[in-house]
């Protein structure tokens, strides 16, 4: 991969393997960050700085993962993140030198810690991943189930190693308890099965279980100064069961719609890519933003740091519309 032709001169040169560098970078940058935001310090902005570049970087290189398995908007999102981090860190900085408070970059650097350390916490620890997996394989197979579509059960968790192969996880090779080397792009997972226990032809990931849509809400209402905890609570019982039934729906969507036009394709792509990559992505983001909208009526705090934080990018694109001749 890619990221291996970046990181293995270095990893090398610090007698440490690519993986590790990775895990270095994304530790170092949720260290930096969650210090920059509970510290009281004059210095928490360049403190911070050197985080969000830490950790942008290590987000960064799952670019090369997603452009193999064609999925637009995590290419864009992980490509982003790079230059994204280097602009705010730039912020960060420039801020403490004019000697100003910037109220929606604190928020962001807790949004950042409280939502990015649980999630990679998780998907570092193989047991704790593949509960989420079952658990997200589960419920999709039940909804199927009760609605009378399909019949179907659920197969042994297994796992897909780097180098192609996959073993059942009651045998897994590495550490079930922190995991860093990496894995095949099936990664821990869990197949499903027809009602005579063939293969169905399609399997829940780590990636199915929309925790990474969860834990950014969590983040954001976690980091936010100012609000009392009833109103954040209940900002949390609106958007995380929201979350996670519309995602039962979806994975269970994708199942049927699979499993039923297989040889469904147009312009070279199948259903199931159409579902996951295109139709079930886009779905994702609209609801995600009909639930920011509910959130920002809520808690106006939420809306204000949200708005400022996005004030930079509006400002380059009203700059390059009036420099066009």
């Amino acid at each position: 991969m890619a990221s291996n032709n970046i990181l293995h001169p270095l990893a090398e040169a610090l007698g440490t393997s690519d993986e590790m560098l990775r895990l270095y970078c994304a530790i170092i940058g949720l260290v930096l960050l969650g210090i920059g935001f509970h510290s009281k310090s004059d210095r928490r902005g360049s403190i911070a700085a050197p985080g969000w570049i830490m950790l942008g970087f290590y987000f960064f290189l799952d670019t090369p993962h997603y452009v193999e398995i064609e999925d637009p908007v995590l290419i864009l999102m992980s490509a982003a993140a790079l230059p994204l981090s280097i602009a705010i860190a730039v912020w960060e900085v420039r801020t403490e030198r004019e000697g100003t408070d910037e109220p929606a970059l604190v928020w962001f650097r807790g949004c950042t810690f409280w939502a990015a350390t649980p999630y990679l916490l998780v998907s570092w620890v193989p047991n704790m991943a593949m509960a989420v997996v079952w658990i997200t394989a589960w419920q999709g197979i039940f909804f199927l189930r009760i609605s009378g579509v399909a019949d179907l059960s659920l197969g042994e968790a297994r796992v897909n190693y780097a180098d192609g192969s996959s073993g059942l996880f009651s045998e897994f090779q590495g550490n079930p308890w922190l995991y860093l080397e990496p894995l095949g792009e099936g990664g821990f997972y869990i197949p499903i099965l027809t009602e005579s226990g063939g293969s169905a032809g399609i399997s829940i990931i780590f990636a199915c279980s929309a925790l990474q849509s969860m834990i950014v809400f969590v983040g954001a209402l976690v980091a936010l100064r100012g609000v009392s905890w009833k109103l954040r609570a209940r900002a949390f019982i609106i958007t995380l069961p929201v979350i996670h039934l519309l995602n039962t729906f979806r994975n269970a969507g994708i199942i049927y719609l699979d499993m039923t036009y297989r040889e469904w394709n147009w312009f070279d792509i199948g259903m199931f890519d159409f579902a996951h990559s295109y139709a079930a992505k886009f779905g994702s983001l609209v609801a995600m933003f009909a639930m920011a909208i509910v959130l920002f009526e809520l808690l106006p705090t939420l809306h204000s740091h949200v708005l400022r934080l996005m004030e930079p990018i509006m400002k380059m694109f009203t700059r390059a519309s009036t420099a066009e001749p």
